[in-house]
């Protein structure tokens, strides 16, 4: 057997001094892209607000001149107003939903949470449509709504059934952290189960109320599908900027509603970041799970609840998922396959959804390698501690920056004459890049907390065996952050094929994709099929997250075995 010898001490320091300079040089890299491709996109928008497309000075003209046009002004406080209402519901029916699945002794929680994430595999399109059909003109219950679906109404009601798991995911994450000392303490000292609801858990959890009341606020005023579907007359703030845009042509009002779209969400993303720093700090080290007790009332009437909304959410996809199949809604609903004949429909054809397919596939492995390297150089390196804070705020901003905005500052930014990236214009990489930068965020901090995990005596441990940082990346970090990399592979495939603000502004007729073809489809009347083409990316969507969760549940098998006992 060969001896083992320690490096010599100038080798470990030419080690040192290499990965030292290839990780600053590879952060540089990384800022640079993000700020070509993040920053420079948005300070665009902002310019073109302010000064002409010739670059003469406008100062806040348009501004005053959208404050002085009351259908814009009043789209603006009809955004404001849905969107709070839309969160208060959302996020009430969310809390107790959360509260069942995680406070309680129900059964089928495992189901109940499967429906309730259905949503997030469709675009916000799909219940839009699907509220036509049930509600609409020619719906099958028409007769339930006084006032008929079309306008503040339904957005209210689209928006708080697609942004429901959103609100849901942040609520479970809330409650299952709460510290099981609490309630059994209030047990101890006489408190009633409503007493401990509303003296222990509910304080416990506020900071995941804010947060959830701050996403889906976020996430309903900067939506684009649900009012363009069914909000007739009734204008918002996101359909305002669309039609400046592509009605209009007029670039420089739709800079001055991006801006004021960016307002709230901005507002929003330093709420949310404050929150997730008082929710980090509330979880005691010496903190106990809770175990929930049998109580047949609260049990049964959560059941219920659950069962009510479970079925809401079930209905709304069945509903969609039968009108494509029906013939000619609603005269003759035999089933069958004509609605999807897309190449016969005015949207695109099948080529659009061909095109998605590879936006999604591209996007995942782009936006996954990118999230992975980005946090790694954020986390990992012990050198160029502000190069790197500076890249964690650049790739945190396309957090607080709505789709519609970011579509619209690449569109003044890449096709700007004398750019030397416009020939990305019009072209599915700037589909792809555009996608990616637009959900990284997420991406980022989520491979941002797995690396948090390992501790830092792996990185010291190699560099004092003078092992090169690359192969502690290859042979550490990548196999135990494994799982969440194919988490976050699945999260930006499913949003690939489901988005429509981010893209919306960017495609070519060559680079249609399917969900912008179900808004044409819709715009030009043809329903029906745009409910098919939305059935099926939502069934792509759900056969792809199954295939990564099959891989996730192989790899943990393979390479993760060091988790089981």
């Amino acid at each position: 057997m060969a001896e083992l010898r320690a490096p010599a001490p100038g080798q470990m320091a030419a080690s040192g001094l290499q990965d030292k300079h290839l990780s600053g040089l590879a952060t540089a890299l990384m800022l640079g892209l993000g700020l070509l491709f993040v920053v420079l996109p948005v300070w665009a928008l902002l310019q073109r607000s302010l000064w002409t497309a010739d670059g003469a000075w406008l100062g806040l003209s348009l501004f005053a001149q959208y404050l002085e046009t009351p259908a814009l002004l009043d789209s603006a406080w009809r955004s404001l107003r849905l969107s709070a209402l839309s969160a208060l519901i959302c996020v009430g029916l969310a809390y107790v939903y959360a509260f069942a699945l995680t406070q309680s002794q129900m059964r089928g929680k495992g189901f109940f949470r499967a429906v309730a994430l259905l949503p997030l595999l469709a675009p916000s399109l799909l219940m839009a449509i699907s509220l036509v059909y049930l509600f609409g003109n020619q719906g099958l219950l028409k007769g339930w709504l006084p006032g008929g679906i079309y306008g503040e109404t339904g957005i209210v009601i689209g928006s708080v059934l697609w942004t429901f798991p959103h609100a849901l995911l942040v609520l479970l994450t809330s409650l299952a952290t709460l510290d099981g000392r609490l309630p059994e303490a209030a047990r101890t000292l006489g408190a009633g189960p409503w007493r401990i609801f509303w003296t222990v858990t509910v304080p416990a959890s506020r900071y995941g109320l804010m947060m959830a009341l701050v996403v889906v606020f976020v996430l309903v005023i900067t939506d684009f599908g649900v009012a363009k579907v069914i909000g007739g007359q009734a204008n918002v703030l996101a359909t305002d900027l669309y039609r400046q845009v592509v009605g209009q042509q007029n670039f420089g009002m739709g800079a001055v509603v991006s801006v004021w779209l960016l307002l709230p969400a901005v507002g929003a993303f330093f709420l949310e970041r404050h929150f997730r720093r008082r929710q980090a700090a509330s979880l005691g080290a010496r903190a106990s799970v809770f175990q929930p007790r049998p109580h047949t009332l609260r049990d049964h009437t959560l059941l219920a609840v659950c069962v009510l909304i479970a079925l809401a959410l079930l209905a709304v996809i069945a509903v969609a998922v039968f009108a494509s199949l029906a013939t000619y809604w609603p005269y003759n609903l035999t089933p069958g396959f004509k609605n999807y004949d897309f190449d016969n429909m005015d949207g695109g054809g099948w080529a659009t959804y061909g095109n998605s397919l590879r936006l999604a596939v591209l996007v995942a492995l782009l936006g996954t390698a990118a999230a992975f390297a980005s946090a790694w150089l954020v986390e990992k390196p012990r050198h160029h501690g502000a190069l790197r804070e500076a890249l964690n705020l650049v790739l945190a901003l396309p957090l607080a920056v709505p789709g519609l905005a970011l579509g619209l500052g690449y569109i003044l930014f890449f096709n700007t004459p004398g750019n030397p990236l416009q020939g990305l214009y019009a072209s599915m990489a700037i589909l792809v890049i555009c996608t990616v930068v637009h959900f990284f965020s997420v991406a980022h901090l989520t491979l941002l907390a797995a690396l948090r995990q390992l501790d830092r005596e792996f990185e010291l441990v190699a560099e004092s065996l003078g092992v090169p940082a690359w192969q502690t990346l290859w042979r550490v970090h990548l196999p135990v952050c494994l799982p969440a990399l194919l988490q976050v592979a699945g999260f930006f495939f499913v949003n690939a094929m489901t988005t429509v603000s981010a893209v919306v502004f960017l495609y070519a007729p060559h680079t249609q994709l399917a969900s912008v073809a179900v808004l044409n489809m819709d715009d030009a009347g043809d329903v029906a099929p745009a409910a098919a083409m939305a059935v099926l990316i939502f069934l792509t969507s759900a056969a792809v997250r199954g295939l990564f969760a099959l891989a996730s549940h192989f790899a943990l098998q393979r390479t993760q075995a060091w988790r089981q006992r």
